[in-house]
Order: structure tokens, then sequence, then C-alpha cells
């Protein structure tokens, strides 16, 4: 029984709320995603003369449903925490919105 009970014990641990820095930096991103799609686009060739091209588009449901930045960043700082963000999105200094 004794064995059973650490990794229970680590796992429930696991599942808690995560620290609000985390949260914040987590959610910055969602956030940014909801104003604006990210992209990369790649092209190149090698010396056999061989090229390539790639696209990598990132766009979250939250830019196609039209969300307002902040209130993703809210939302989702309360459910990763159960409290609100040390100071709003666009308070923050390193926001660009």
């Amino acid at each position: 029984m004794k064995r059973l009970v650490l990794p229970v014990l680590l796992c429930l641990s696991a599942c808690g709320p995560m620290s609000m820095a985390e949260a914040e930096r987590q959610c910055f991103e969602r956030a940014r995603l909801a104003q604006k799609p990210r992209g990369e686009i790649s092209v190149g060739a090698t010396s056999d003369g061989r090229r390539g091209a790639a696209v990598e588009l990132e766009i979250t449901s939250d830019y196609l449903l039209g969300k307002d930045p902040s209130a993703v960043y809210e939302s989702c700082v309360m459910s990763k925490t159960g409290q609100a963000p040390s100071r709003p999105l666009y308070m923050r200094p390193d926001w660009t919105g």
C-alpha cells in the first residue's frame, strides 16, 4: 500500500494550479495568436539544384471567432490559476497590440 501512495501523490500534485508567472507567459502567447495569425515561409535550394519550400501557419479559433486578445488572456490565466492576471494584457510593456 505504501508503494502506491507516493506515485498517486506525485500525480495529484502535478494537477494543481500553475504559478501565475508561468500562466501569464503561456496565456500571453495565446493572446498574441488571438490578435493575428503567425507564420513562416522558407524557400531554398541545395548545391545539387534541388529546390524546396515550406509554409508554417498558426491560426487559432480565438482569432477566427474574433475574440478580444485581452479577454482571451484573462480567461486563460483564470482557468490556469484560479486568479485574475497580475495586470491586464494591455498594461503589459511587452504587448504591442
